[in-house]
């Protein structure tokens, strides 16, 4: 029987639509057949795989949506993540608000008729051959630089077909949750989020991200590397030094337009936060440098060091002690310290013992002049309750995050996410003594947490700084490959790393990295840094 037959057995029994299943612990479409004894998982929205083949199975309903309610020769591109959808933006000189209307009308049309989604599996020769016959020349592109690139699928719903490097839910009636809204110069396709897999979230205008990832799409035009081939074809022309330069120059020049901006508005409580492996660190140290060039005196704090005394812990749901909610910190000597170092006095900064589980004191007594301001980086710096009793005057808000404007082709994007994680399982290795395994089991509860601690809060930020280096993906391949194929089949967290691999078949690596400066973002992860470490 296939994996479809045995999910819709027991359907009635679980929370969720199944959407993937596994064999063995390998990825398997609903459409397999089980014809051995074997391991059989049931994957709904709340699994990263699952989730990320509705979005893939919704792309192409939405671009075959597009092509009937307009023509079948209109371009449609799929750019980046925002209010919890993604960005698209469909070339024809006749779009308005009522082109979404008709959009998610005929999508609505298509699921009800529960239309199949055949399935052909090619080779790197039958790649070529559909990419050709459809001119899609970004696909061309990318098939000739990933030399790793050793199969996809070709997808066909009615005569839309599209090439997809994963799986997609057997049929239409899969995708009944989504919305299409008109936004600026495009389109968001809107879905559940993996949290609530059976509702759309409340709509949330995102301008600062959306800025931010309009700034990173210029970026990429001024460097010339807009998808996947681009960065592969400069890797392997070994002509990406000029890359790597240009890219750090475009952080050193926002960075300093940071500096620049906090100096003229005379902002003395600077507070950084971001999302994990965003480079916080190296970005805070960085925005120190420029701020003493403008004539400043920084000083650099850690909300970490404003830990409440272990047995004071806040306990979580599950029983255990809870350290990444905020009420894990002692706000309130938090707001009556900041404020006393505004007002000249003198502050005894505690420093968190984590062994012992307590704030120590003594060892940094300081005060500060009038212009001095004190940069703070800490997992709840945007959320407004940690810095209730400080005057919104003297705050200057940054959100740190690596956007990934760079895209596999037209249709397939690159999950921010999957980059940030690549970050996290280099850096932990290196640094940690952690396996990738662990990291990568670490991480639903890490992504959970920043649902709740930092995303809500991102539009109180004041400026949004994209820690993204253009050329990591093709740097990070040649740390993390090694450390994926490492986690064997019988681990639990096999499927992910086999996930994370197939993704980094996309990119060609950089085997010397020698030329990334010591003060590189980059080098935060992949070591080597004279600041981070």
């Amino acid at each position: 029987m296939t994996l479809k037959e045995i999910a819709d057995s027991i359907q009635n029994e679980l929370p969720y639509e199944i959407l993937l299943g596994r064999i063995d612990h390998k990825s398997a479409r609903l459409t397999r057949t089980v014809d051995h004894d074997c391991t059989v998982d049931l994957l709904d929205m709340r699994n990263n795989a699952a989730n990320m083949v509705y979005q893939a199975s919704l792309t192409l309903l939405y671009i075959k949506a597009v092509h009937d309610v307009f023509d079948e020769k209109v371009r449609v591109e799929v750019h980046n993540s925002l209010s919890k959808g993604l960005y698209t933006t469909i070339h024809t000189g006749r779009l308005d608000d009522s082109c979404a209307e008709k959009i998610e009308k005929r999508m609505r049309e298509l699921v009800d008729l529960a239309i199949p989604f055949e399935e052909e599996v090619i080779d790197r020769r039958g790649m070529t051959e559909h990419s050709r016959s459809l001119h899609r020349i970004d696909q061309l592109k990318l098939i000739e630089s990933a030399t790793d690139l050793e199969h996809a699928h070709i997808y066909t719903l009615l005569d839309e077909k599209e090439l997809y490097y994963s799986e997609l839910v057997p049929d239409t009636s899969y995708l009944k949750w989504f919305e299409v809204r008109r936004y600026k110069n495009g389109v968001l396709l809107r879905f559940p989020h993996q949290s609530k897999p059976d509702e759309v979230p409340e709509y949330e205008e995102q301008k600062l991200l959306y800025s931010a990832f309009s700034e990173s799409a210029r970026w990429c035009r001024i460097m010339n590397v807009e998808t996947a081939a681009d960065l592969n074809r400069l890797v392997t022309a070994r002509n990406y030094t000029d890359l790597i330069l240009l890219s750090e120059a475009l952080h050193e020049k926002k960075i300093a337009e940071i500096a620049e901006q906090i100096h003229r508005e005379k902002k003395r409580i600077i507070l950084i936060a971001g999302p994990s492996s965003s480079g916080k660190t190296t970005f805070a140290k960085r925005l120190i440098i420029q701020l003493r060039v403008t004539g400043l005196r920084p000083l650099y704090l850690g909300t970490d060091d404003y830990f409440r005394e272990r047995e004071e812990t806040p306990v979580g749901k599950d029983g255990k002690p809870d350290f990444e909610g905020l009420d894990a910190l002692d706000s309130e000597l938090f707001n009556a310290q900041m404020n006393d170092l505004l007002n000249g006095k003198k502050v005894d900064i505690p420093t968190f013992d984590f062994k012992s589980g307590h704030k120590q004191f003594g060892s940094r007594i300081i005060s500060i002049d009038s212009t001095q301001p004190v940069v703070i980086e800490g997992l709840h710096c945007l959320n407004p309750a940690l810095t209730n009793h400080i005057s919104d005057s003297e705050k200057f808000k940054i959100y740190i995050s690596p956007l990934t404007q760079l895209n596999i082709d037209s249709h397939n994007r690159i999950p921010t996410t999957d980059a940030r994680m690549l970050r996290r399982i280099v850096r932990d290795a290196q640094f940690r003594g952690y396996p990738a395994s662990k990291t990568i089991g670490m991480w639903p509860s890490v992504r959970a947490g920043e649902e709740v601690n930092i995303f809500p809060f991102n539009q109180e930020a004041d400026v949004f700084f994209n820690s993204q280096c253009l050329y990591e993906l093709a740097v990070l391949k040649k740390y993390a490959k090694t450390l994926l194929e490492e986690i064997t089949i019988d681990e639990p967290e096999y499927p992910e790393a086999r996930r994370m691999l197939r993704f980094l078949e996309f990119f060609t690596a950089v085997d010397d990295d020698s030329m990334i400066p010591n003060n590189s973002i980059m080098r935060e992860f992949i070591g080597g840094s004279v600041i981070a470490q």
